[in-house]
This record gives structure tokens, C-alpha cells and sequence, in this order.
């Protein structure tokens, strides 16, 4: 994990409620070995007129040209705008990778899947809940404009700030703050506060059981 401090980027809206991790990585792909590579197929049935399997070159299909994902504006979005319950469903981490590898570095949702929502800080990804008034109104901000609409995250002051200099504060576990802050997941913690000790341990460890060296 790279640490995440200020991001300045462009939002691009996904305006569903209750979108489950099916629909976010369809069921097929889960198939798929490496953690690379499932950008292609986000929001699959949403984004491609024909239906999809791992391995498909995505060139030769039809792209919907209504889905956001598609649309040239929002190319190169690093922030997802989306609406209440965002990752509800089932339990796949493969959701998080597919928003990761497409380029998503945040999410800014009213509500979020308990299980997507942690599964978000496992992988660098910033999901921020914002009031279902200021989402909405971040999502009329973006229908008036056929522009890429700037916006800044700023994790070390907890704000989303807008064009115009509207800014958003939001809540964030302190724990999972300095995780993303520092760039460490749950393995990269426990390596950086315990190390000492696990190699201690080790040391006993093989030296009462050297065949398992």
C-alpha cells in the first residue's frame, strides 16, 4: 500500500442506491488468480452491452455509452461519488481490487457494506461517509457541468473539498486513519510494532524445533 495523505483528482458518480458487490465485480471473475487486472471488468454488466468472461479482451465489446464509467469526462476519475448502502452483498474482497485496479483511490457514499467498507482500508482505498444531503448535493454539482468537477481529499484534516472552496468534514476511525496515513495494512502494523518479538520467538521456536526451519 502506497500512504494516502492529499488526493486532487475528479469524482466520477455512480447515482444507485444499494449497489452489492455482484454488481460492483460480477460472480464470474472471481475465478480470476492474480489481484491484477479486474479494473477491466468493473461493473461489467453495467459498463458492456455483451456479456463477459475472464480472459475476454475488452476492446472487442460494446461499451454503454449512458454508463459513467464510459464516458470520456470522467476518465481518470480517482474518486467514486456514490449513494446509500455502496458495497452491500456479499463478503469479496475482488470488489475492493476492481475499484483499485480501475483507479479508485476513494469513495464518498452516505452508507457502505460493513464487510466492503473494511475491506476498503485493507487495500488503500478511502471510503468517506458524507450526510445524504451534501452526496446529493455533490451529485447536482456534477450534473451541471459536462466538465471533469476538481476535488480534494484531505485524510490528515478529514475534509472533501469542492470547487468554489466548499469543504466537508467526515469522521474516520483513528486506527484506519494512521493505516492509510502510513501506508500499512494489517500484516504491515503488526510487522512494524511486533517485529522484534516475532523474530525472538522464532528464534526459540526452531531452536526447540529445528526440523521446522
Amino acid at each position: 500500500m502506497k500512504p494516502f495523505l492529499i488526493l486532487k483528482t475528479h469524482p466520477v458518480p455512480i447515482d444507485r442506491t444499494d449497489v452489492d458487490t455482484d454488481a460492483i465485480l460480477p460472480k464470474q471473475y472471481m475465478a480470476m488468480t492474480s489481484r491484477v487486472g479486474f479494473g477491466d471488468y468493473l461493473f461489467d454488466n453495467w459498463r458492456y452491452a455483451e456479456a463477459g468472461e475472464p480472459g475476454d479482451d475488452i476492446t472487442k465489446r460494446t461499451k454503454r455509452r449512458d454508463f459513467s464509467l464510459n464516458q470520456p469526462r470522467y476518465q481518470g476519475a480517482q474518486i467514486m461519488l456514490c449513494r446509500a448502502n455502496f458495497g452491500c452483498g456479499s463478503s469479496r474482497e475482488h470488489a475492493v481490487w476492481a475499484l483499485a485496479d480501475w483507479g479508485i483511490k476513494a469513495i464518498i457514499a452516505p452508507s457502505y457494506g460493513d464487510i466492503f467498507y473494511g475491506n476498503c482500508f485493507k487495500n488503500g482505498v478511502l471510503p468517506i461517509r458524507l450526510p445524504t444531503a451534501v452526496v446529493e448535493e455533490l451529485f447536482n454539482d456534477l450534473a451541471r457541468t459536462d466538465e471533469p468537477t476538481p476535488m480534494t481529499i484531505d485524510l490528515p484534516e478529514q475534509r472533501v473539498v469542492c470547487q468554489g472552496g466548499k469543504s466537508y468534514p467526515f469522521d474516520l476511525d483513528a486506527s484506519r486513519k494512521n493505516s492509510l496515513l502510513s501506508g500499512l495494512d494489517e500484516i504491515g502494523q503488526i510487522l512494524a510494532s511486533y517485529s522484534e518479538q516475532i523474530k525472538a520467538f522464532e528464534k526459540i521456536h526452531f531452536a526447540a524445533e529445528p526440523w521446522l526451519a
